[in-house]
C-alpha cells in the first residue's frame, strides 16, 4: 500500500480540499496515520481533531512521518511536507481509500443506518450472507468487527463506524482474507465526521428515526441529525426505506432525490397506508422464545426477488420481525432466496440482544442493549404485552459526553413501562455518573415507579433481582455484551450484565 504526493495533490484537488501544499521533497508515501504514536518512516500524519497539539506533529515526525495532512500550518515544524486542507476528516477518507486502493470495490457493501435496530439488521443479514458466500461475509457493528474466517479476525468495535482510515484499513483486511461481501452500520456521527466520506454502498436502509444523540458534543438539534442519517441514501445505489418510521416523507424525498424509482423499494406492516409499498409482513406469532412473520412481495420487482414467505426467529420481540425483514430484502438484493433466507435466518444468534435467564425464586431476566427511548419503548412494550400482570424491574443508565438526550427518553419509558427502576453507570466517560442518574431521575414519574440510585452496576443489578419475586421480569438495559465500562478515557474491564446477572442468580439460588 502506497500513495504518490503529486496523485494526493491531484486528488485534493478535484474535491476542492486542497488550500496550499507546502513541498519540501518528494517521496512515496508507505504509511498513514492519524495517531502519532503509529508514525513511521515515509509516512503521512492527519492532524485531526479539536484538541490536536502541535507536539503531537513533533512525535510523529520523529517516528519518521515525512508529511502531515492539516487544517492549520505549523510553521516551527520543519522539514515535512505539509498539505492545508479545508476539511482534514474529509481529505483523510479520500486520502485512506486511496492509499489502500479502494478496497470497497471489491466488496458487495449493504448499509444500515437508523436510530435503533442497525445492529440487529446487521447481523440478521450477515447470517443469510454466511450461508449464500460461503463464510465470505464481512461485518462492521456496533458489538464486532469481523474481516475475515479465523477468530483472530474477529474483535470488538469501539465505535459504530470507525474512523476513515480504520474503515478502509478493515476493508483491505476483509477483501485480502476474501472476503466478498460487507454488511455494515453507519452512525449518524459518522456523516457528521465526515468518517465515510466518498463512500458509496450497493445497498442503503433507512429503518427509522427518533431523537437521539443530541448534545454539545454532538448533533445541536434534531434537523442536523436527520440530515445526517439522509446522506446514507444519497451515498447508495439502491435504498430500502421503513415506511413506518416516524419522517417518511422526508425520508423518501431524500432517496428521490438522488436515486431512480426502480431502484427504491420500501416495506411496511400490513395495514400500513400508502401507496408504492414494495413488501408488507405481518407478524404470526411472537412469544418470549420466538417469532414467527410472513413477508409477502408486492411490487412486480418485489415479486421477482423471491423472497415471499413465512419466516421463523430464534429472538424473541415482535419488534425485531422489522428489523428481520430489512436483512431479507438486503440479502435477496445480493441474491439469495427464499428458501435459503428462510433456514439461515431462524439460526442468527445476536449476542446482546433478547438474552433471557431463568431463575427458581425470582424474576425472569432479559439482557438487552437497547439505549435509547425508541429501543426501550419497542421492549418494554413487549415484555409486557406478554406479562401484562407482572411487575417490571429496569437497570439503565446513560452514556457521558453524549446521546445527553436520551436521559428525558429514559425517564419517560420508565414512567410509562417500570414498576421499579434502578439507576445506575453506563459509560459515564467525563461526567459525573451520580448527576446523570439524577438527571434521569427527574423525568421520572415517582407516583408511578419507585426509584434507586446505585452506581455500582454490578450492584444494582444484584439488587434488582434480588428484590423480584417469581412471574416478575427484570430488565437489564443498555449494555448487552460489553466487556468494559468507559470511565474517564479508560475502558474499564466489566464482566456484562448477562455474565453479572448468572453469577447473582448462582449465588441466590
Amino acid at each position: 500500500m502506497s500513495l504518490i504526493l503529486n496523485g494526493c495533490i491531484l486528488l485534493l484537488k478535484e474535491h476542492h480540499l486542497l488550500t496550499k501544499a507546502d513541498i519540501v521533497f518528494d517521496n512515496e508515501i508507505t504509511n498513514v496515520t492519524y495517531d502519532s504514536r503509529q508514525a513511521q518512516k515515509d509516512g503521512m500524519f492527519f492532524c485531526k481533531g479539536t484538541h490536536f497539539k502541535e507536539e503531537y506533529l513533533r512525535q510523529a515526525q520523529q517516528n519518521g512521518a515525512s508529511t502531515y495532512v492539516s487544517q492549520q500550518e505549523y510553521p516551527d515544524i520543519k522539514g515535512m511536507n505539509a498539505l492545508i486542507v479545508n476539511d482534514v476528516q474529509k481529505a483523510m477518507a479520500l486520502l485512506g481509500a486511496a492509499f489502500y486502493d479502494y478496497p470497497q470495490n471489491d466488496l458487495f457493501i449493504i448499509a444500515f443506518t437508523g436510530t435503533k435496530g442497525k445492529t440487529t439488521s446487521a447481523y440478521f443479514t450477515r447470517g443469510i450472507l454466511q450461508a449464500y458466500t460461503n463464510k465470505k461475509t464481512a461485518l462492521f457493528s456496533t458489538i464486532d468487527r469481523i474481516v475475515g474466517p479465523q477468530p483472530q479476525q474477529r474483535f470488538k468495535s469501539s465505535l459504530t463506524t470507525p474512523e476513515s482510515l480504520d474503515l478502509f484499513k478493515e476493508m483491505r483486511q476483509a477483501v485480502d482474507n476474501k472476503m466478498t461481501h460487507l454488511v455494515m452500520e453507519v452512525s449518524s456521527q459518522a456523516y457528521l465526521r465526515n468518517r465515510v466520506y466518498g463512500l458509496h454502498y450497493d445497498v442503503g436502509f433507512f429503518l427509522n428515526i427518533t431523537p437521539d444523540h443530541i448534545g454539545p458534543n454532538e448533533h445541536p438539534n434534531f434537523a442536523n441529525y436527520l440530515h445526517c442519517k439522509l446522506q446514507l441514501l444519497v451515498n447508495s445505489k439502491i435504498c430500502v426505506l421503513n415506511a413506518n418510521s416516524d419522517h417518511f416523507d422526508e425520508i423518501y424525498q431524500a432517496a428521490k432525490a438522488t436515486t431512480q424509482p426502480e431502484n427504491i423499494y420500501l416495506f411496511a406492516r400490513q395495514g400500513t397506508p400508502g401507496q408504492n409499498i414494495d413488501f408488507i409482513y405481518q407478524s404470526q406469532q411472537a412469544t418470549l422464545a420466538q417469532s414467527e412473520f410472513q413477508l409477502q412481495g408486492i411490487s412486480d420487482k418485489a415479486k421477482e426477488m423471491n423472497v415471499t414467505g413465512n419466516y421463523e426467529l430464534s429472538l424473541a420481540g415482535d419488534f425485531n420481525e422489522t428489523n428481520a425483514v430489512a436483512a431479507i430484502i438486503g440479502a435477496g438484493l445480493a441474491g439469495v432466496p427464499y428458501q435459503l433466507a428462510q433456514t439461515a435466518i431462524t439460526n442468527v444468534h445476536i449476542p446482546g440482544r433478547m438474552e433471557t435467564l431463568k431463575t427458581q425464586h425470582h424474576g425472569t431476566v432479559y439482557v438487552d442493549y437497547a439505549h435509547n427511548y425508541g429501543s426501550m419503548k419497542a421492549l418494554l412494550s413487549f415484555l409486557q404485552r406478554q406479562n401484562p400482570h407482572s411487575k417490571m424491574f429496569v437497570v439503565v443508565g446513560s452514556t457521558g459526553n453524549k446521546g445527553v438526550s436520551r436521559r428525558e427518553g429514559f425517564g419517560k419509558v420508565l414512567s410509562e413501562y417500570a414498576d421499579y427502576a434502578y439507576l445506575t453507570t453506563d459509560d459515564p466517560g467525563f461526567e459525573d455518573p451520580q448527576k446523570i442518574a439524577e438527571e434521569i431521575d427527574s423525568y421520572i414519574n415517582h407516583k408511578q415507579v419507585q426509584v434507586q440510585i446505585i452506581l455500582d452496576r454490578q450492584r444494582a443489578i444484584q439488587a434488582a433481582i434480588t428484590q423480584s419475586h417469581p412471574g416478575d421480569v427484570v430488565v437489564l438495559a443498555g449494555k448487552g455484551e460489553d466487556a468494559y465500562q468507559k470511565i474517564r478515557g479508560l475502558d474499564t474491564p466489566y464482566p456484562n450484565d448477562f455474565n453479572v446477572a448468572q453469577k447473582v442468580i448462582s449465588q441466590l439460588e
